[in-house]
């Protein structure tokens, strides 16, 4: 994980609010459950006139950087409760404001409830890839995931999944996201996600930090129950002999052992190169930050006033882009620094703590250790010519300085 030095490096994801409300009230969710109220006094959709404006703004974005692709993520709330319409007009408006040289991934991220074919038939004519929350079986996810009425989602979730898998649909579906639980049977919960044969599966942390702890996660460091659950899906994945999912965070985890890069901000402190746009057209950080304090993800900037490039100054950005001189010295000393990378930017936040309060190991940090020393046991063990580029960091992976600089078991 180097440090980085030069000029900030462009955005290449717009992940865009076209939709402030959603259809569900998810126990969890970080846009209306966390510590920031912004959602409040957002527009409920975005305007055609602030779309038009966005659109304007990635291809300056776009051609004064000469990037040759960029992808925007249609996300709420709920996105698919806007405007079908607005949706198509907002995308098409972006492919023709391109200039000639870059080309235009568009995602739709969705809770899955109000997929059907009018949906479907909107992105194979807009060419639009779909991303769907699934978080288990029937008891697993409708645990979290329920309406305002307190009904659980997943036989809506269910039959949207069976309606996008079939040969016309699936080259539309991109895959499926699953938040950890780790109270759940690992297992149990992995096959019921490949049982729908997804293209690829990401599988996400709690959003939580040392302020605010994610479930299950206490100050012990020998206790990891992130890691747990991890390993034993990651062992169930890795030994598969049929087809499996992509699955990003363990494919990251192994390149980065092998010496390889992180494309992710997630894992490998892959610099940040995504810009959010709220449907009132403000410029924010990440919306995770949501989850540290209120106001956290908010510039001031907007795409009314201010090109993409006003965004890259912000020391938010700048924070999320340093590599290793972004990280605590703890962190910095650390022997697994180059895979974890410091783990995800808002679990290192605390309130209290120096700079923006993310001067901080990641919360979940005895877990990473774990887990990465897992992976790296087994991926030295099943590949023995590459067996000497993780050796090291299979030893190290036992001794991992927790926050106070004590010393635990991984």
């Amino acid at each position: 994980m180097p440090e980085r030095s030069g000029p900030p490096l462009p955005f290449r994801e717009f992940l865009v609010k076209v939709h402030s409300r959603c259809n569900l009230a998810c126990r969890y969710c970080y846009v209306y459950e966390s510590e920031d109220r912004g959602w409040r006094t957002q527009p409920v959709a975005m305007a055609p006139a602030t779309a038009g404006r966005l659109v304007l703004r990635i291809a300056e974005h776009a051609r004064r950087h000469a990037l040759r692709s960029v992808r925007v993520i249609l996300h709420g709330g709920e996105p698919l409760l806007a405007d079908g319409e607005s949706l198509a007009r907002l995308v098409r408006g972006l492919r023709a404001a391109l200039p000639a040289g870059t080309r235009a991934e568009v995602a739709l991220q969705t809770n899955g409830t109000l997929l059907g074919e009018t949906v479907l038939r909107l992105c194979h004519a807009e060419d639009i890839r779909i991303g769907v929350s699934l978080d288990g079986p029937p008891a697993v996810h409708d645990r979290y995931r329920r309406d305002p009425a307190g009904r659980g989602s997943h036989a809506r979730v269910a039959a949207a999944l069976e309606l996008l898998a079939r040969p016309e649909h699936r080259p539309l579906w991109s895959g499926l996201l699953t938040t950890v639980d780790p109270s759940t049977d690992p297992l149990a919960t992995y096959d019921h996600l490949l049982s729908y044969d997804p293209p690829a599966l990401t599988l996400i942390l709690p959003l939580g930090n040392w302020t605010v702890p994610p479930p299950g996660r206490v100050p012990d460091p020998a206790r990891t129950p992130y890691a747990d659950w991890l390993a034993q899906v990651f062992d169930r994945w890795y030994g598969s002999t049929g087809r499996a999912p992509r699955i990003t965070l363990f494919e990251s985890v192994i390149d980065l052992l092998l010496g390889g890069a992180s494309g992710s901000e997630v894992i490998g402190g892959g610099p940040s190169r995504l810009a959010v746009i709220d449907t009132d057209g403000s410029l924010t950080l990440s919306d995770h930050l949501k989850t540290t304090y209120d106001g956290a993800d908010r510039t001031g900037l907007s795409v009314h006033r201010d090109p993409f490039d006003a965004l890259l100054r912000h020391p938010g950005v700048a924070a999320r882009q340093a590599g290793r001189a972004g990280l605590c010295a703890d962190c910095r000393a650390c022997p697994l620094v180059a895979v974890c990378g410091g783990g995800h930017y808002p679990h290192r936040y605390r309130a209290g703590s120096g700079g923006m309060g993310h001067d901080n190991p990641s919360v979940y940090c005895p877990d990473l250790a774990r887990f990465i020393g897992h992976v790296a046991r087994t991926v030295a063990a099943d590949l023995p010519t590459t067996a000497k580029a993780v050796t090291k960091v299979t030893a190290e992976a036992g001794r991992i300085p927790d926050r106070r600089g004590a010393e635990h078991r991984g």
